[in-house]
């Protein structure tokens, strides 16, 4: 990435592009740009001649990648609209199959998983929808999309025609279809494309997978859209379509002429487009904040859209991965779990503002517009401001291991998938005789473990660091020895994701000898817990000044909970600098992950998520925080960690 324009001069430059831009009348174009239909005037769209046609008319996708998923229910409509006033014509988004079927056989398309609701308010701002159902989607989102309980069956195989996988799969897009099926554009929808598999060539080569995949979709009812594929570099390419399908391409800033080049040679008739284009790049926890150079894509994006190709920018909106749901990557061979905040840089913030980025890419698509003699662009709708939280004492506290529940007995320690379990922590339990001072091996620990002897921190494991062992001190009585596991996101692209299982994967072992006899406590941590919490001062008493049995020290895992009020709800973003690491729920919503190594130090709440009076905060956290107080500010930080 180049270093990041700064904001203020990026600020002025792009409204002086805006001005100049909404001026240009001498743009020539390659293939005329459609206007956009009304939401009634909608039908299928086929590739005719080496050109997308929608109606019977040369049709240019303009699209920008905005996942339901990453947005509160409440801003839907909000963010659609402003995409439409930007110039898009077509949302892009994936579906998440780990969202909806949480365990086999139950599925949730309700409340902020409702993709139909999604899919039909875009139609209604005057937008077509590209679907992406998977039922790999990486998207940075954990196991790219699927769900963990796959890998509790040892003989599935990911990304491959095993006939366990392909059954879970056709059922899972079986039950999608019933769900939007009617939404394609052939019954009066929006969806005029549905993308077959994600950018399967940088996975395998494997052709006969593919056309599986793509029977399964027309088994599904989602075959009377444009079916497409979706890769990257020209080996990709070949490895990852069908000659039967559209071939699109994906890449990042700077690359379009290379990319265009290699798909033009890879399909001399098809249509140009930009599957991805990535204006913008995610965040890893522990690594740099991404910023890219809003002039770099400015001019880039003008580039191909004067030369008539189509394209998605990736991301228009890039929200947050709720939750758990983050994913990971393997860099140079490190584990590299990225952030809750799903920021991209992209043309709106997390909390759905315009950006100058914003203002750039609308000059483009506004003046392109006006070159094929498109309608004027809609009116920015006006977005609200952010509000700031007033400090606020956490004072309720209760610890991790009051919420350990009744334990599963285990000679070796095994997966969470095993448990049935897919996401949060999970704690191992046994015994061990002493005196020793010896090295513990954790193989392997997936991915961020904390040992204890006899509820004493002995160390911290990092799968990031290729940490897995460490020495421990036994005493002569023996301990109790428990080795308390995160999943901190499972990795969401190549071959390791068939891999993922999360806890501990393998063997424990104490000076080279293995041990066994373990309780197994799940804690998936999917709702704050019921338990009671005790009002505690900062100094670790309770209100009448006694020190409570088991109540957290300075290595001690608890919940803290605490309430604000606020003037009126708007969006804010939680402080949580100095809070370890951990998750937060707000009135019940989780919001994401908190860890002090950065860059992310902040959690975006939603404005509609809040009361005036008695907003509930419990966070979770790894070790007693620095202070039991938090705030709510306007603007995220990203830094480097405390």
């Amino acid at each position: 990435m180049r270093p990041a324009t700064s904001r203020a001069a990026a600020a002025r430059l792009t409204a002086a592009l805006l001005t100049a831009a909404l001026l240009a009348a001498s743009l020539v174009a390659t293939a005329p740009l459609a206007a956009q239909p009304a939401p009634h005037d909608t039908g299928p769209l086929v590739v005719d001649s080496g050109r997308f046609l929608l109606n019977g008319r040369p049709f240019q996708i303009l699209s920008g990648e905005l996942h339901y998923a990453r947005v509160p229910r409440a801003y839907w409509r909000d963010r659609l609209r402003k995409a439409r006033a930007m110039g898009l014509n077509t949302i892009s988004t994936y579906v998440f199959w780990n969202l909806h079927e949480t365990t086999p056989g139950h599925y949730d398309f309700s409340g902020e998983r409702d993709v139909a609701t999604f899919i039909r308010t875009a139609q209604e701002e005057g937008l077509h929808v590209i679907l992406r159902p998977g039922p790999y989607v990486c998207a940075e989102w954990e196991l790219g999309g699927y769900p963990g309980w796959l890998l509790a069956d040892t003989t599935l195989v990911l990304r491959s025609t095993e006939p366990h996988y392909t059954a879970a799969v056709e059922r899972w897009l079986t039950r999608l279809g019933r769900e939007v099926g009617p939404l394609l554009a052939s019954r009066g929808g929006p969806i005029i494309a549905v993308q077959v598999e994600n950018e399967y060539g940088s996975f395998g080569a494997d052709h006969a997978y593919m056309r599986w995949q793509r029977d399964a979709l027309r088994r599904a009812g989602l075959g009377d859209a444009l079916l497409y594929t979706s890769d990257g570099n020209p080996r990709a390419l070949a490895a990852g379509t069908l000659p039967d399908l559209p071939a699109v391409v994906n890449f990042g800033a700077g690359g379009a002429d290379t990319a265009f080049a290699h798909l033009r040679a890879f399909r001399p008739t098809g249509p140009i487009m930009s599957g991805e284009y990535w204006a913008g790049w995610f965040d890893s926890w522990g690594q740099p904040h991404h910023t890219t150079d809003v002039e770099r894509e400015r001019r880039e994006l003008q580039r191909m859209v004067d030369s008539g190709y189509s394209v998605n920018l990736y991301m228009f909106h890039g929200g947050t991965s709720p939750g758990f749901m983050n994913g990971a990557n393997i860099d140079n061979g490190h584990y590299a779990p990225e952030t809750s905040a799903y920021d991209y840089d992209a043309a709106l913030d997390l909390s759905g503002r315009p950006t100058a980025k914003y203002a750039a890419f609308r000059a483009v698509l506004a003046a392109r517009a006006a070159a094929v003699g498109g309608p004027a662009l809609p009116a920015v709708p006006p977005s609200d401001s952010t509000i700031s939280v007033a400090p606020f004492a956490l004072p309720g506290v209760l610890p991790l291991w009051s919420q350990l529940g009744r334990p599963v007995r285990s000679e070796r320690p095994r997966p969470m998938e095993q448990f049935g379990q897919s996401y949060g922590y999970i704690a191992y339990r046994t015994h061990v005789a002493g005196p020793e001072r010896a090295t513990l091996a954790v193989h392997d620990v997936r991915d961020y473990a904390q040992v204890y002897v006899n509820g004493t921190l002995a160390g911290t494991l990092d799968r990031r660091r290729n940490e897995d062992s460490l020495a421990i001190d036994v005493p002569a009585s023996g301990a109790e020895l428990t080795i308390l596991v995160e999943n901190t996101g499972r990795i969401n692209f190549n071959r390791p994701m068939r891999e993922e299982r999360k806890g501990i994967t393998r063997a424990v072992l104490l000076g080279g000898r293995e041990l066994t006899g373990w309780e197994v406590f799940s804690l998936p941590m999917a709702a704050p817990p019921r338990g009671t919490f005790r009002t505690v001062a900062a100094h670790g008493t309770t209100a009448n000044g006694r020190t409570p049995n088991a109540m957290p020290g300075a290595s001690a895992p608890a919940f803290y909970r605490g309430t604000f009020d606020v003037a009126r709800p708007g969006d804010t973003f939680l402080d949580t600098r100095g809070w370890g690491k951990g998750t937060v729920w707000v009135n019940g919503h989780q919001l994401g992950r908190v860890w002090d190594v950065g860059p992310q130090q902040t959690l975006y709440v939603p404005g509609p998520w809040l009361h005036r009076t008695g907003n509930e905060v419990v966070v979770f956290t790894l070790v007693e925080p620095k202070a039991r107080t938090m705030a709510g500010l306007p603007r995220p930080v990203y830094d480097t960690g405390s």
